[in-house]
């Protein structure tokens, strides 16, 4: 199905996040077990907030949900304050009743980066695979840390984080970029594709050159989301400032 079916355009990006909060919702009350992957940056905070508001309000059950989260900083332990698995406790985890046991995260600080992403992938099979993935944009086009390059890893790998996608994430380490980790371990774009559905949600004036090159703009490794045009199952969920150049 061609990209340009699937999106939905919402007034802002409060909206955005309420409408795919409902989503999940849905896809979690239809499939209870359901295997989630997960983003983490400023995006989606709002899908967050909107997604704990209803599980608060008893609309939405986690007890059965695994999530596995796309990507951590190299060198940051789970218990870092900057960490991405702070982040998600921080803004999600600690409002709805997921069981602890059901919450996979890379291991930033694990002693052998290729044996972690290895035993990632290995867990994400032993779940049966993921069910439905949410995922961001990076001003760059990068999606989790698959950052713009000549090629592109199709398995969880160490990445070097670029000088765009650090100063994007300046903001978790205080505004001090030389805090922000110069690498990370991601999904591969191969783990993403292989998610039975995917999500993409972008808000902003700065995303919307990136959304109008993932929409009408060819398949390249320079736009690692270039790539959901060969998923079989995608929705692009926007604000009216991220649309504009697609709505022009």
């Amino acid at each position: 199905m061609r990209l340009e079916q699937r999106i939905s355009v919402f007034p802002d990006a409060r909206e955005v996040g309420r409408r795919l909060a409902a989503r999940v919702a849905d896809a979690i009350r239809n499939q209870p077990a359901i295997v989630l992957g997960l983003p983490t940056g400023r995006t989606p905070l709002l899908f967050y907030e909107e997604l704990a508001a209803l599980a608060r309000s008893g609309a939405v059950d986690f007890s059965r949900v695994t999530t596995f989260n796309l990507d951590e900083f190299l060198g940051l332990t789970p218990e870092h304050p900057s960490s991405y698995r702070r982040f998600m406790q921080r803004y999600l985890f600690d409002h709805v009743n997921i069981d602890p046991a059901r919450i996979n995260f890379l291991n930033g600080a694990a002693a052998d980066a290729a044996a972690e992403a290895d035993r990632y992938e290995h867990a994400i099979a032993a779940a049966g695979g993921i069910d439905l993935v949410i995922l961001g944009i990076g001003t760059n086009g990068h999606i989790g840390f698959n950052e713009p390059s000549s090629g592109l890893e199709a398995r969880t790998h160490r990445v070097t984080l670029q000088p765009e996608t650090r100063r994007s994430n300046a903001p978790l380490f205080g505004d001090d970029l030389d805090a922000v980790p110069l690498e990370a371990l991601s999904m591969g774009m191969g783990t993403i594709l292989d998610a039975r559905a995917a999500v993409l949600l972008a808000t902003g004036a700065r995303k919307a050159s990136c959304v109008e090159r993932l929409v009408t703009g060819p398949i390249t490794t320079g736009l690692p989301a270039s790539f959901l045009q060969l998923h079989r199952d995608v929705e692009i969920m926007l604000d009216e400032a991220a649309a504009q150049r697609i709505r022009s």
